[in-house]
């Protein structure tokens, strides 16, 4: 099985190589991916992104199918494109896995607010990590919701080579038209 960490790392040899994270049959169960999304968010905030006492495969579970907040990550793409998205996430955002994994992530924020989102992923790459992060996001169905208390962090592999950006979001309020 393929596993999401060799797609971070692999160069690209066309131009659409890095558009896409590769179909995984369960990618709630790819250790490689659950290790440095874990490692990387343990190493910059100083605590556990999951539950611990499970093996690392009951964690990566957890993660992908009960986890109460969202989790989202992209690649070092140009246009950075999401390759992993929890169960969470998905409902969020209202994408399954195929779907999620094809989206670039800048297409998470309406067009106004996509200079101040790069803004804050700017700050994210200087300082390893943001917490507390408000901001606006849209669905696939076009509904628009603030996620609230989102951290943002730099995911690096235990080399330290940069592998993309992750954010748990733990909580989200809709918008509606009269705000």
């Amino acid at each position: 099985m393929t596993h999401l960490i060799e797609y971070f790392s692999k160069p690209a040899t066309h131009p659409h190589t890095q558009l896409r994270a590769p179909r995984l049959m369960f990618p709630s169960t790819d250790p490689s991916f659950f290790f440095l999304l874990s490692d990387s968010y343990r190493r910059l905030l100083g605590k556990a992104l999951v539950p611990e006492g499970m093996s690392v495969s009951e964690r990566a579970a957890w993660l992908y199918e009960a986890a109460p907040f969202g989790i989202l990550a992209h690649n070092t793409a140009e246009d950075p494109v999401f390759v992993y998205g929890n169960k969470r996430a998905q409902a969020m955002f209202g994408y399954d896995w195929n779907e999620l994994t094809a989206v670039p992530s800048r297409l998470s924020a309406e067009t106004p607010e996509r200079s101040d989102r790069q803004a804050f992923l700017d700050q994210v790459t200087r300082d390893g990590f943001v917490t507390g992060y408000r901001g606006v996001r849209v669905a696939k169905s076009g509904v628009r919701f603030w996620i609230e208390r989102a951290t943002v962090w730099q995911l690096t592999d235990s080399a330290g080579n940069y592998r993309g950006q992750a954010a748990m979001i733990p909580e989200v309020k809709f918008i509606r038209d009269s705000d």
